[in-house]
Parts: structure tokens; C-alpha cells; sequence
């Protein structure tokens, strides 16, 4: 059986390069170490997982081949543009299987939200993981090779209007059950710090 393809969005771990946002209130340098431990994190979770299939999926180009991605996961490059065109490009990578593509910086997400991310993607032809702030960690497609390129086009990225103007183009998308929060400011690094999961959940 062939697996789906599970793509991890991921930028070079650079400093000054990664997390921007969050730099502002923690320092570049601890903002670099939260991205190496989260993206390490997540490979650590999803790769040996028998259910799909995982590639990084980087940015830029010039650090395809860095020293500092995870070992032993294939790596393709994110491409230009904005966020929405560098996502479907990706999920389009996929061909004739069905895709997902999840970001690295979601302390909470398991492997039980990709589970049901599965499931629903045997009946919708989307889904999405939504996020607090009004985004979302996770876009799965069932056909990925139908992706028209500006499908996304107009998505009002890094807003609370994210996830409504993402789901408004995407004709009978899904939501997973469970909202999720990413780390991406002082307040949401904290609260990562201290430990403030209240939406975890057994892994399966």
C-alpha cells in the first residue's frame, strides 16, 4: 500500500533567520533553539511512524543540504513565493497519493491529529488543524495533483483571518476537533515553558 506523504514545513535553522516574531521577545539566539528543538521534536514523532511517510520541506534553497537539518529524512525546497503558493506547491510534490503538510513549531501536535487527519481525508477532499490565533498547523488533500497554484490566492497569511479565508477556498474542507497553538510570540513561549498543554493527547 502506498503511504500518504506527510511534508514538515521547516526553515533553516540560521540565527537571526528563524522565528522572527518570537526573536523580538526572547532573543535570536533562544528563538534559534527553540526551532532546533521543536523541529527535532517532530521529526522524532512522525518519522518511524508506519502510517505515512515524511520529507522536510525548506527553506531557503541555499541550505538544502545543511549540515544542521535532521539526518536520514529526504529534503525537497519550499520554492518562491508566499506562503499559500510554497504549500501547494509542496502538497502537489505529492502526485497521486494523498498529502499533508504540518508546521514545526505546534508543541501539541501528535500523531493521534494526523490519525484523524487521515481518516477525515478518506471522505473530504480537505482538512485543516486549526490554531488559537486563527491560523492553522495542518492543510491535508486527498487529490494533491489536482491543485490549481493560486488556489490560494488572497489568504490574508499571519492574521486571525487565516484559517476562514483558507477554508472559504477550499470547498468542503474539514477541521480537525481539536484547536492547537503554536509558538510564535513571548507570551506562547512561556507558556510552552511552563508546561501549559491542556489540549494534549495520547499518541496512537
Amino acid at each position: 500500500m502506498i503511504k500518504p506523504l506527510l511534508f514538515i514545513f521547516a526553515r533553516a535553522p540560521a540565527h537571526g533567520a528563524v522565528k522572527t516574531r518570537l526573536a523580538r521577545d526572547i532573543g535570536a539566539m533562544e528563538a534559534l533553539r527553540f526551532h532546533r528543538n521543536a523541529l527535532a521534536a517532530v521529526v522524532r514523532r512522525f518519522a518511524c511512524w508506519s502510517r505515512v511517510h515524511v520529507i522536510l520541506a525548506t527553506t531557503p534553497l541555499a541550505r538544502l543540504d545543511a549540515a544542521a537539518w535532521p539526518r536520514g529524512i529526504p529534503r525537497v525546497d519550499q520554492g518562491h513565493g508566499d506562503l499559500g503558493q510554497r504549500m501547494l506547491r509542496i502538497l502537489r510534490h505529492a502526485g497521486h497519493r494523498p498529502a499533508l503538510l504540518i508546521g514545526s513549531d505546534i508543541p501539541e501536535a501528535q500523531r493521534a491529529h494526523v490519525a484523524e487527519a487521515l481518516v477525515r481525508l478518506a471522505q473530504a477532499p480537505y482538512v485543516l488543524g486549526p490554531t488559537e490565533d486563527g491560523g492553522f498547523w495542518l492543510i491535508g488533500v486527498r487529490r494533491p495533483w489536482l491543485l490549481n497554484q493560486q488556489l490560494l490566492e488572497g489568504v490574508r497569511w499571519s492574521s486571525r483571518h487565516a484559517l476562514a479565508d483558507t477554508r472559504a477556498r477550499l470547498p468542503g474542507s474539514e477541521l480537525l476537533g481539536q484547536t492547537l497553538w503554536d509558538v510564535d510570540d513571548g507570551a506562547s513561549w512561556s507558556r510552552f515553558k511552563t508546561g501549559q498543554r491542556p489540549n494534549q493527547v495520547v499518541k496512537v
